[in-house]
């Protein structure tokens, strides 16, 4: 799978009040309009804020690689259109909080959860290597 190739996240917007919320909602979250239609989001946005995971999560749904738990960033993304969602954050270390900090990253999956990636992390990938979930 190529970052191109990536499923984009699906939201919805209020024909009402234009809001855009994700994960797609039955109702606006800031007008109460039932009236929405599905949008598709941007691929990229910045991180506007992160932490880094450094504890295995709960078992299960968490399952554990075989090599063992390493540590993870996890954050939001703020989109083109404003909209902010919380995702794993792929870098080249997550010990480098200014990798992280305001950078621009594009989506690199979306199953099992939304993952995002930094232009650095993106580059280090060889053009053979594929991107997506793990």
């Amino acid at each position: 799978m190529t970052v191109e190739s990536v499923l984009p996240l699906t939201g919805s917007r209020c024909s009402s009040c234009g809001n855009v919320a994700y994960p797609a909602a039955a109702g606006c979250q800031r007008c109460g309009s039932s009236d929405l239609a599905s949008v598709e989001l941007a691929r990229w946005g910045t991180v506007w804020a992160h932490t880094v995971q450094r504890f295995a999560p709960k078992s299960p749904p968490y399952v554990p690689p075989a090599e063992g738990f390493t540590p993870f960033a996890v954050g939001y993304v703020e989109l083109p259109d404003g909209v902010k969602v919380e995702a794993v954050l792929e870098a080249t270390t997550v010990d480098e909080p200014a990798e992280l900090a305001d950078a621009r990253v594009t989506l690199v999956a979306t199953e099992p959860v939304p993952r995002f990636a930094t232009e650095a992390w993106l580059s280090s990938r060889s053009a053979a290597e594929e991107v997506g979930p793990r």
